[in-house]
């Protein structure tokens, strides 16, 4: 999500407490630490999602057009439990989604204005921009699997605005000191920017020539 990205950086940068190379140094590994094991565990749970689903949603069940439909096909195939299971995934990552929204507002809406506000106010505006339109669309009957579907391609699309002016910051020497970037790193930054740049140019084109 480029939201997080924004909040993974303020969450860091408020650890800083005597703002010493030294402390820098042991923060940057604990991150690096950090974040390499919270993306394996992601890669994994999102590697038996897509087995799971192969296996339940197959060309036997190419019908399925919403999430209650299925929660409805995975409990006669694999039980009650699965379906419990996958019921209970869905409300913990709506939920956990919900906060990295709302703080990732909070935290964005301080840069942007450059002062603080007060924490009520900022949780009551993010807040409502992160939950009122949903809200309307279901009101409206809008599916929400299709909601889900649209929010994570609008989501692909918002992902290179945080990752380019990241990539160029952080092989900026001046800026970075001892902590920028070596060449590799960034060459690879940029090959995959270009990929996901690529991806969401073919989607873009692809769906105007289908429309």
């Amino acid at each position: 999500m480029p939201h997080a990205l924004f909040l993974h950086s303020w969450l860091t940068k408020n650890k800083i407490k005597d703002n010493s190379i030294k402390e820098k140094r042991e923060l940057r590994k604990m991150h690096l630490t950090e974040t390499v094991i919270i993306l394996a565990i992601a890669g994994l749970v999102n590697a038996a999602i897509m087995i799971m689903a192969a296996a339940a949603f197959n060309a036997h069940h190419a019908d399925i057009a919403s999430i209650s439909d299925a929660y409805k096909t995975l409990v006669p195939l694999f039980g009650i439990g699965a379906g419990t299971i996958f019921i209970i995934t869905l409300l913990a990552s709506g939920i956990s989604s919900s906060v990295v929204g709302t703080m990732a507002g909070q935290t964005i809406m301080e840069g942007l204005l450059g002062k603080k506000l007060n924490v009520w106010v900022r949780r009551i505006i993010t807040r409502v921009i992160n939950v009122v339109p949903t809200t309307i669309a279901l009101l409206l009957g809008l599916d929400p699997l299709n909601i889900l579907v649209y929010s994570q391609v609008v989501l692909s699309l918002l992902i290179p605005l945080p990752m380019i002016p990241l990539v160029i910051l952080t092989k900026n020497k001046e800026l970075m000191g001892e902590f920028v970037n070596k060449n590799i790193t960034t060459i690879i930054s940029i090959v995959f920017v270009a990929i996901i740049l690529t991806f969401n140019s073919y989607l873009l084109v692809n769906t105007v020539q289908i429309r």
